[in-house]
């Protein structure tokens, strides 16, 4: 009979260590995948933020180039009707290239203002106002010139494309920062090892 109990207290022994053992394996394991998933998920994030500045880049990038292209045929119309001495035809193919030219830049810039951030939206938005009444000024300026010559409106249409330069160098700082914060993010995001 104590050969009985003590094959019965063995038995048991012996299945509650296994039980113990698979339970403690069950936990191990559990661990290891919730580690293996926050290191996933931190590497998803890691990628997301490097993905989001690539594509906030590109679009800055791309924004700034067409509107550099529009600028500078809208300064050299300028600098063109400025260097005239007497009154010419208006030139509405010039008018109409520099027009189309904006728009491209206009429509770069709404892909800016989906990309975001707000501050960096906003400044995008200003700028192709900004830019739309330059061009604006520019040709009231060659319809004037077409018309009575030399006008007196040069200085302001030149201070208008100075607050221009101006408004793009701001949005430069703002777009930096914004990508800047970006990197930032994506480097703070804690290590899930």
């Amino acid at each position: 009979m104590t050969a009985i109990l003590v094959s019965v207290v063995g038995v048991l022994g012996t299945v509650m260590g296994a039980a113990l053992t698979a339970f403690v394996a069950a936990r191990a394991e559990q661990r290891r995948e919730a580690t293996q998933n926050r290191v996933q998920l931190n590497e998803l994030r890691v990628e997301h933020q490097r993905w989001v500045r690539e594509s906030r880049q590109a679009a800055y990038l791309s924004f700034l180039e067409a509107l550099g292209t529009a600028d500078r045929d809208n300064q050299a119309f300028f600098r063109e009707l400025q260097a005239r001495r007497s009154p010419a035809p208006l030139d509405e193919a010039r008018i109409a290239a520099i027009r189309l030219k904006f728009k491209d830049a206009e429509s770069s810039g709404l892909v800016v203002i989906l990309e975001g951030p707000e501050t960096v939206a906003d400044a995008a938005h200003n700028l192709v106002v900004q830019f739309a009444s330059l061009v604006q000024d520019v040709r009231e300026y060659a319809e004037e010139a077409a018309a009575e010559g030399l006008t007196d409106r040069g200085n302001a249409v030149h201070e208008a494309g100075m607050k221009f330069i101006a408004q793009r160098w701001a949005f430069l700082g703002m777009a930096r920062n914004a990508l800047d914060e970006v990197a930032k993010h994506s480097q703070s995001l804690p290590d899930a090892r």
